[in-house]
């Protein structure tokens, strides 16, 4: 966003607040120094804001060499006089004022939307959160940022722990730079030591768990997995071992490469499997795959939920297995 580059309007649109943020930063870093205070207007969108007032502040002479900044946040809530008004004044706006506009959400067929599109190629900001298995790549790119190296493994027990929001990721990175400045690094352990787990538990954490064959850490999780459906559960776990049986098949013929194909995954979906499955012996994982059907038929002949399926959870983890 170089100054001779700016348009005469902006959205940043999707629930990632740090990217968010990130564009804010950036314009707001654009103003020129000393008259930020008399170039920048920030609004937040509501009920009470008025199509005359904004226009006013739109069309107001900067101060200085610079431009002028109209910052609003919570756009989707614009009323529709206002959302009118900014169309209609996107048709000849300020050369020397640039409008922002921060939504969470707002439809592509919306007007407001296509009005600020014509604008340019790059008016339109996306800030859409990225999927839950591309944040891994992105925090440890994020923790680089504080100089603090951190593999996908510890990445992932971060997302674990604290949830999705970039936010709050950027917030416990902080703290983890912090702890680790002597070496420099994080790892699972550091992780696992030094930040609150806040963020409810994912079925799939536990069964990750449970594949890594951590026992402390699996049981860790289910108990704080808010009431666990053990049927659900098992059978979930039933799936898992099937696609391990599957990718231990694959690497024995030296074909590990084609489990996403023979699954119908993505890859990203089965990056751990090859590494999983190796932590079984031959035989082991069919004994474990009877052992869950076994439960299965189990808890639903009314057997005890609880010991039944945590017996099942330490037969799959294995009294000599390691985290």
């Amino acid at each position: 966003m170089a100054k001779a580059s700016l348009l005469p309007a902006y959205l940043a649109v999707g629930a990632d607040d740090l990217k968010s943020r990130e564009v804010q930063t950036r314009l707001k870093g654009r103003l020129e120094k000393g008259l930020e205070a008399f170039n920048l207007d920030e609004r937040v969108a509501g009920p009470d804001m008025t199509a005359g007032d904004l226009v006013a502040s739109l069309n107001t002479i900067p101060m200085g060499s610079g431009f002028r900044l109209v910052l609003v946040t919570r756009a989707e809530k614009l009323p529709k006089p206002v959302s009118e008004a900014i169309i209609a004044y996107l048709k000849n706006p300020n050369p020397g004022c640039t409008l922002l506009l921060v939504a969470t959400s707002l439809a592509k067929s919306t007007r407001l939307y296509k009005a600020v599109k014509a604008v340019g190629p790059h008016a339109v900001i996306d800030c859409a959160p990225v999927k839950r298995w591309q944040l891994a790549p992105r925090v440890v790119r994020m923790a680089a940022h504080y100089g603090l190296a951190m593999d996908e493994r510890a990445a992932a027990e971060l997302v674990s722990r604290v949830g999705e929001s970039t936010t709050m990721i950027d917030a416990q990175l902080r703290t983890l730079a912090a702890q680790c400045r002597q070496s420099g690094q994080a790892t699972v352990a550091d992780v696992e030591r030094l930040i609150a787990r806040t963020a409810e538990v994912k079925p799939w954490d536990f069964l990750d768990a449970v594949c890594d064959r951590d026992a402390a850490k699996a049981l860790g999780l289910y108990h704080l997995m808010q009431n666990p459906s053990q049927i659900a559960l098992t059978s979930l776990l039933c799936g898992r071992l099937r696609e391990l049986v599957c990718a231990r098949s694959l690497a024995a013929r030296g074909q590990g490469g084609m489990l996403a194909q023979e699954l119908g995954k993505q890859q990203w979906q089965v990056k751990n499997h090859l590494r999983w499955a190796r932590r079984f012996a031959d035989g082991e994982l069919e004994a474990c795959l009877a052992q869950a059907a076994a439960c299965e038929r189990g808890l639903k002949s009314g057997d005890d939920p609880e010991s039944t399926f945590l017996s099942l959870v330490m037969r799959v983890c294995g009294s000599g297995a390691t985290a």
